[in-house]
């Protein structure tokens, strides 16, 4: 397996462009089978899991075309299979979103349960209780949900027993091509919902509301075809704002929406950064200081993201004085502590709860990552460590951030790959 070699305690300085919202990109992916017509999709970021939901879609029949800036065409007008295997779906959990797709437009699904998760148990019953809300039977047999509608799913009011980015977003695209109207009460503000909602509506939906808890769709009888870029990733903009944080460094954001991170920006201005920002960029300057520690509970949006809390905790390991992390979202997020100690780290748990009082350095050391977000953690710890840190099992970090060591290499610091 590959390997990140970092040699850290060098201030991170430059300018670095941020990537499309994977999180964004892979629910509008999925909705392309909404659509018989060509749907031209921009701004795509190049990750393991847009390889993923491609193979899957591919699959399905559907026609993908891919141009050398990464812009892809899908043309899903001759849909062959409405599986989703497990082989496919085991690896990475949005693949459920062709789930709504797939029922909304043909009547049917047969797509492998998710299954567990690093990080926690993450249910799709939101899913299937909005599905059938919907007039779908539903059934869970053998490890796949297998899903049918006799007839033209039908509008319906559906209030979320909990939020759920992924379940608003199955059931939003179900109900897009349903008869009537469709409310979706306690439904999740992510910028990513909004921005899948502004996506079908360019194809021709009626969605109202994204960006709050109550989204009404108002049912229509096809989608055509359309042109759309992704919005950028506010979760790559956020580790790489606290890369400069943990580094003492000062970097310049390109291509990026403050307006999505604003939770994350008054934490990083909290921790004694000076930021500035425009219409779509980000300027994160600390002066050559060193960051004061935080405390941070984690929500769903507009609250503070939860796949940003192993990055503050890194930021506050080398941060002066004592921050309190409490996390939410996910019941067992806190695995990238250990590894965090064993670089000299002083965290303690207590629950759901991680106390970290920050040193002045953390000492390079060999780590392991064990998610997505815990291993962006690991390498900003390295970057603000005293010799050499080594972060293995770095395909995780593949699934999220787009050539990472690439775009770290820009902002100075000493980063490399090791092939496995």
């Amino acid at each position: 397996m590959d390997k990140l070699i970092i040699n850290g305690n060098i201030p991170l300085k430059g300018e670095v462009r941020i990537s499309g919202a994977k999180n964004a990109a892979l629910p509008i992916l999925a909705g392309c089978l909404l659509t018989g017509e060509p749907v031209q999709i921009s701004n795509i970021p190049q990750l393991h899991d847009v390889t993923t939901i491609m193979s899957l879609l591919g699959q399905m029949g559907v026609r993908l075309t891919l141009d050398e800036r990464s812009n892809i065409e899908v043309n899903a007008s001759q849909i062959d299979s409405f599986n989703a295997p497990y082989e496919l779906v085991r690896t990475m959990r949005a693949s459920v979103l062709v789930l709504g797709p797939l029922l909304g437009r043909f009547g049917r699904a047969e797509v492998s349960l998710p299954g567990g998760c690093a990080i926690g148990t993450r249910p799709v019953d939101q899913h299937l209780k909005g599905m059938q809300a919907l007039g779908a039977d539903i059934r869970v047999e053998n490890g796949y949900i297998k899903a049918h509608a006799k007839e033209r799913l039908k509008g319906a009011s559906i209030i979320m027993d909990l939020v759920t980015v992924t379940g608003t977003e199955n059931i939003m695209m179900a109900a897009v091509l349903a008869k009537g109207q469709t409310t979706i009460h306690n439904a999740a503000r992510e910028p990513e919902v909004e921005d899948l909602a502004n996506f079908l509506n360019t194809l021709g939906a009626q969605i109202s509301g994204a960006g709050s808890s109550t989204i009404i769709i108002e049912g229509v009888d096809a989608l055509k075809g359309g042109t759309y870029q992704v919005l950028p990733d506010r979760i790559e903009t956020g580790t790489y704002l606290t890369a400069a944080a943990i580094t003492c460094g000062k970097v310049k954001l390109k291509n990026t929406r403050p307006d999505t991170l604003e939770s994350i920006l008054l934490k990083l201005e909290e921790a004694g950064a000076t930021i500035n920002t425009g219409s779509n960029w980000i300027e994160l300057d600390m002066c050559g200081n060193r960051a004061k520690a935080v405390n941070v509970s984690t929500a769903p949006y507009p609250a503070f993201p939860t796949d940003m809390q192993a990055q503050i905790m890194a930021l506050n390991t080398v941060a002066t004085g004592t921050g309190i992390i409490t996390e939410t979202v996910f019941e067992n997020r806190f695995m990238h502590v250990q590894e965090l100690i064993r670089m000299g780290a002083n965290i303690s748990l207590k629950g759901n709860t991680a106390i970290c009082t920050g040193i002045a350095n953390l000492t390079g050391a060999p780590t392991m990552a064990t998610d997505l977000r815990a291993s962006a953690s690991l390498v900003l710890a390295g970057l603000a460590a005293t010799g050499e840190t080594t972060v293995d099992r770095i395909y995780h970090i593949d699934r999220g951030y787009e050539c990472i060591e690439e775009k770290l290499s820009q902002l100075g610091a000493r980063i490399h790959r090791i092939p496995s």
